[in-house]
């Protein structure tokens, strides 16, 4: 079992999709790559935002950096704080399409594989610590079914039984997109407050590993 010396973290974050030129995640994941961070080193690595490829990219990085704490990143219009997500679904059920034009609708993540697996990440635990930093943050009950949640299940399916700590987080939009953004006001974070919050989650993660961390017993349900 590692020491908290040589605790490797893999941050994933996703390329601008949507017809958006910046994605929240990657710039984010992007600004902590090569730091440490409660003597734990971070890894970032950009995946695409593409059904056929983001799996396999995520697998490849797994396999080459053996994380022990994986946390993935992604972009969610329409949030207003850090959402920590509690399960991922093994459905993929596009609303629009990916970046290389593909629209899955009703197809599995994986075929045959569980209905669903949950976060492996203290995720109460992480809004209280998150929220006493001064971030705004909660629990999510959902991740959709985009190729976010599509990268959630892939990541707790490969790593399950392995004694990892992993999960996945949404963003808000950045003020710029947020401006641009057609329709109504969209709610939006600061890139400089994005980083700070995840890297304060890295550093809760990093602390509780490698003995693991029981999660608070604290609300954080939703009644839809």
């Amino acid at each position: 079992m590692a020491d908290a010396a040589t605790v490797r973290i893999l941050v994933t974050g996703f390329e601008p999709f949507g017809g958006q030129r910046v994605n929240p995640s990657w710039e984010v994941a992007r600004a902590l790559h090569g730091t440490f961070i409660h003597g734990a080193a971070v890894t970032a690595v950009q995946l695409p935002c593409v059904f056929a490829k983001a799996s396999q990219a995520l697998n490849e990085a797994l396999q080459a950096l053996q994380p022990h704490i994986v946390l993935a990143l992604g972009q969610a219009e329409g949030r207003s704080d850090l959402s920590v997500e509690r399960v991922a679904i093994n459905v993929m059920d596009a609303r629009i399409a990916d970046n290389a034009g593909d629209q899955p609708i009703d197809e599995p993540v994986v075929a045959g594989a569980a209905a669903a697996y949950f976060s492996t990440l203290p995720i109460k635990a992480l809004v209280v610590g998150l929220k006493a930093a001064g971030f705004p943050a909660s629990v999510s009950q959902t991740a959709g079914t985009y190729v976010c949640n599509q990268v959630f299940y892939a990541l707790q399916h490969a790593l399950a039984g392995r004694g990892a700590l992993s999960g996945f987080m949404h963003l808000p939009l950045l003020p710029e997109q947020a401006a641009s953004w057609p329709g109504p006001a969209l709610p939006s974070m600061a890139l400089a407050v994005q980083q700070a919050g995840v890297s304060q989650a890295l550093a809760l993660l990093a602390q509780a590993y490698p003995m693991g961390q029981s999660d608070v017993k604290v609300s954080g349900g939703a009644l839809h």
